[in-house]
């Protein structure tokens, strides 16, 4: 008797150890499927992330560039351009600076264009990330200024 009690023991303690699988595929089957409607819905969020994050740096350096216009009467020139937020310029003798801690790359990981006087803005400045593709133009640029379609 004791015989028989421990083999029916050991056969449901079988039974119990693991996923057949069937199991298994059905679980892999379902994850696939979750992912295949999840997924598409959240591709795009990085990128627009991303573009939100360089409006943000742009809306924070244009306060900075004429927190230096105020004190100097101009915003920086010449091929030094944002690097006179950083650094005392010889042609400003208002200079309060620094106005910021390091000049910030976009978050494609590139350097803002900065034009003075601006092509776009002629009373101020041009402030340019070239966006995703990481060239100037094509439309994906990120801008202070309105974009027209060409």
């Amino acid at each position: 008797m004791a015989s028989a009690k421990k083999q029916h023991l050991q056969r449901r303690h079988c039974r119990q150890g693991g996923f057949t699988l069937v199991e298994m595929l059905l679980v892999l089957v379902i994850l696939a499927t979750l992912a295949a409607i999840v997924v598409p819905k959240f591709a795009g969020r990085s990128e627009q992330a991303r573009i939100t994050a360089a409006q943000t740096q742009i809306a924070n350096l244009e306060i900075v560039l004429d927190s230096f216009e105020v004190d100097n009467g101009t915003y920086p020139k010449g091929s030094n351009g944002l690097r006179d937020l950083v650094e005392q310029p010889s042609y400003a003798k208002n200079w309060r600076g620094p106005y910021i801690e390091e000049i910030p790359l976009d978050p494609w990981g590139n350097a803002y264009l900065y034009e003075y006087p601006g092509k776009r803005n002629s009373q101020g400045f041009d402030l340019v990330s070239m966006g995703p593709d990481g060239r100037s133009g094509g439309g994906d640029d990120i801008t202070n200024y309105k974009q027209t379609e060409k």
